[in-house]
């Protein structure tokens, strides 16, 4: 009666067609297209959150990381292949602000909240 249904929940969400994952000596993304972008764990300075008001139908949380010229480094939205993953590693970074996140997850809006930046 509802296969339609059950046809939409295996269909994954366009979301999950980014992979991250976290080598022993970099942050690795591969985006929706296929391109690659890799940041060294030395060399990432800050980590932030983004939020947009696209959801629920667009990618409306994005993880943000940042390089040591405080440039935009890689970047995957929540729902990403391999978030978990990058998510135990991210939030065991030093001064983790899990504040920020809950305030992040709770957003509607388009907002930016940094949750860890590289003591200095």
């Amino acid at each position: 009666m509802f296969g339609w249904l059950e046809k939409r929940r295996r269909r994954p969400q366009p979301e999950a067609l980014w992979v991250v994952s976290v080598e022993p000596d970099h942050v690795q993304v591969i985006d929706d297209a296929g391109r690659t972008t890799r940041l060294a764990k030395s060399d990432m300075i800050g980590v932030a959150i983004e939020t947009n008001d696209t959801g629920p139908w667009g990618a409306d949380v994005w993880w943000l990381l940042f390089g040591s010229e405080g440039q935009l480094a890689c970047a995957f939205p929540q729902g990403a292949t391999g978030e978990s993953g990058a998510l135990d590693y991210l939030t065991q970074l030093p001064a983790f602000d899990y504040g920020q996140v809950a305030k992040a997850m709770g957003s509607t809006a388009k907002a930016v909240f940094p949750v860890w930046a590289k003591a200095r």
